[in-house]
């Protein structure tokens, strides 16, 4: 009876502890060289704000052009995120499937990141990162920073939504009629955050036309 006893006890314990302590939701963010590297600074920003546990792999030239766009350092980039990889380290946890993810975004994602994802030429962990991720059927959000597109672009753009990947290219949305530019980041961050159910909270969102 004592046995049957404790079992019950460590299962309602367990239980209670499972209600107080509900598993974080996990997400991978990188960041490449495209223009743009605001967008990713705040998409961490943001999960941050919503307690999500972040795993973050900055590329070479990611860093370079957060210095020359951003006052940000990037040890103060890095300390937004619960876990920061080096972009060689193809032993870190991300570069396998068997590491549970909810998905990964690439903000912003350069061209030469798409094509390398698109080939499946996993020569980083980014875009190995990403392989698995598709692999797995898990989500990846990949915001394409460039214009015009030529038609290599394109079909690598078809290649990898063929194979599950979102494509989503931070389009400014003026109907919100924003008053700075990071009213668009913000909602360009909204929106691609929607993609994994998370709700900012940080933008206005379509209601229809008001009236006058």
């Amino acid at each position: 009876m004592d046995i049957f006893k404790s079992h019950s006890d460590s299962t309602a314990a367990a239980a209670s502890h499972t209600q107080q302590s509900p598993t974080r939701r996990r997400i991978i963010v990188a960041l490449t060289g495209a223009t743009g590297s605001i967008l990713g600074i705040k998409a961490l920003i943001a999960l941050r704000q919503l307690n999500v546990e972040t795993h973050l792999v900055i590329s070479k030239w990611a860093e370079a052009t957060i210095k020359y766009e951003t006052d940000y350092t990037i040890p103060n980039i890095r300390a937004l995120a619960d876990h920061v990889y080096n972009i060689h380290d193809m032993a870190a946890p991300i570069a396998s499937g068997s590491f549970r993810v909810d998905g990964m975004i690439i903000v912003p994602c350069s061209v030469k990141t798409l094509a390398s994802i698109s080939s499946g030429i996993c020569d980083d962990l980014i875009s190995r990162a990403a392989d698995v991720i598709l692999k797995e059927r898990r989500k990846l959000v990949l915001a394409v920073r460039e214009t015009p597109l030529s038609s290599i672009h394109l079909r690598n753009m078809t290649t990898v939504t063929d194979a599950g990947a979102i494509i989503f290219p931070p389009v400014p949305a003026y109907y919100i009629k924003p008053a700075s530019i990071d009213d668009l980041i913000d909602h360009s961050v909204g929106r691609m955050l929607d993609l994994f159910d998370l709700d900012t909270a940080a933008f206005e969102r379509w209601s229809g036309f008001k009236k006058e």
